[in-house]
């Protein structure tokens, strides 16, 4: 199937079956394909909270779909678009004027295709907080002596939290700034780069492409695990970079030593540099980023209903905001502001149950943490590199979970208690005296809490 239009409209059908009749109608309509690349798709949506909307919460799905119907398509790319797109789909049961009036007052903006940046991210809308401060600090001292402080900077944390708008921050301030030549692309685009490349036999033009940049931020480097060409490819042009004191910016939802199948001469590469992590918002953090949001909104909800809004979404900048334009685009369609109770159900139906944290999850991100197998740490085994992991595991049971002594020796193997409050106190003691093991616990929490952020009460 070539035609776009025809593309677009078997998709919209595939689609319309897995979603609700007032999401179809809210967030597909006045949506087009603008541009087909070889296996890319870009899709025209009307503003900036659709486009995040759509991405967030039914990328997968818009992606499946447009795969059923032409099977090389590998991305799709959101193009907001100022212009009405046209009804390829059925008649809209409302004028576009009276469902997006003013449009929220949003810009409307546009990705460079040259560097891949959206002007919307500056630093001036990026609201700080405890939660990311230490992040902030370093892409300020990055812009300040780019190339010469904290080269690489690696930024990580859980999804959702800020990453994208931060580094892409970086990026948009040098541009505007500096003379010099910035380029932001995610990791997976760059390795389906590389594969293009080299299929059609042009592998020096793609060496080449990234090398003229003074700036080069990766997003998602996460997805390079396990990809040998791409990581061989990247590690010669972090060399290339680094040497001509350029900069790099990496990205990811963990840090790099808990990226499963990362060789070790990038790892200590990533490593070479400033990591930082960003972790979840406190509740003022986004109680400020939903004000700041009103600003921009023509409805502005109550103080009641923006503090409970701040007090239950508690993991996901992303969520928090999505949260927000939905109620927002509900004040549209009512034209009024929403009721607290009306609040309260919509968020009920449009976020998903947190998981709590077993046992299980724990064990596994910690044997991730360490490359080891899950297995391994039920062993009777006095191996180094799996008694120090499974002592872990046992300290964080205690210390996070107020676990009992026997119930964590019978859940590691049936290891008696003594055992358990012998591992729980060296551990305790290392880390007064071993900062790299305490700054280990940390980042195991980190992602840990990130993946499963609803702590259970009491034991597990």
């Amino acid at each position: 199937m070539n035609d776009a239009k025809q593309l677009w409209e078997a998709a919209c059908a595939e689609i319309e079956l897995d979603v609700s009749k007032a999401n179809f109608a809210t967030w597909f309509k006045n949506t087009s394909i603008v541009r087909r690349d070889d296996d890319a798709i870009h899709l025209a949506v009307p503003n900036t909270f659709v486009k995040d909307w759509l991405y967030n919460k039914y990328h997968k799905l818009i992606l499946k779909a447009l795969r059923n119907n032409a099977p090389t398509i590998k991305a799709v790319e959101y193009i907001i678009t100022k212009e009405p797109t046209g009804e390829t789909l059925h008649e809209r049961t409302m004028p576009r004027e009276e469902l997006f009036s003013d449009q929220l007052k949003f810009n409307e903006l546009y990705v460079s295709s040259e560097d891949n940046l959206n002007p919307k991210y500056v630093f001036d809308s990026f609201i700080v907080g405890p939660f990311n401060e230490l992040a902030f600090a370093a892409s300020q001292a990055v812009v300040k002596s780019l190339g010469t402080s904290y080269n690489p900077l690696y930024i990580y944390g859980g999804t959702g939290l800020g990453k994208t708008h931060l580094i892409q921050s970086i990026g948009n301030f040098v541009k505007k700034n500096s003379g010099k030549k910035v380029c932001y692309i995610t990791s997976e685009r760059y390795a389906t780069e590389l594969v293009d490349s080299l299929r059609e036999g042009r592998p020096h033009h793609f060496k080449e492409k990234y090398r003229k940049y003074d700036l080069l931020i990766i997003d998602d480097i996460q997805f390079i695990g396990g990809k040998e060409k791409s990581q061989e490819e990247i590690f010669h042009l972090f060399n290339f970079m680094y040497e001509k004191n350029k900069q790099i910016i990496f990205s990811s939802d963990k840090p790099p030593k808990s990226i499963l199948g990362l060789e070790e001469r990038l790892r200590s590469r990533f490593e070479g540099g400033m990591i930082v992590d960003i972790s979840k918002p406190d509740y003022e953090s986004r109680l400020a980023i939903l004000r700041a949001k009103t600003h921009t909104a023509s409805f502005s909800p109550t103080d009641e209903v923006i503090e409970y809004i701040a007090s239950v979404v508690q993991d996901s900048i992303r969520e928090l905001e999505g949260i927000f334009n939905t109620i927002i685009v509900q004040c549209q369609l009512k034209t009024r502001n929403l009721t607290l109770a009306e609040v309260k159900n919509l968020i009920k139906n449009n976020t998903k149950p947190t998981k709590a944290i077993s046992f299980k999850d724990i064990v596994k991100i910690v044997a991730s943490f360490y490359n080891i197998e899950e297995r391994m740490l039920f062993e009777k085994t006095r191996r180094k590199e799996v008694v120090k992991p499974r002592q872990v595991v046992m300290y964080i049971l205690r210390e996070d979970f107020a676990t009992s002594y026997p119930s964590i020796g019978q859940k590691l193997g049936g290891r008696d208690h003594t055992t358990v409050i012998h591992a729980c106190e060296k551990i305790r003691n290392d880390i007064r005296n071993d900062s790299l093991l305490s700054q280990e616990i940390e980042q195991i929490k980190s992602i840990l809490f990130s993946s499963y952020p609803q702590m259970p009460v009491g034991q597990i």
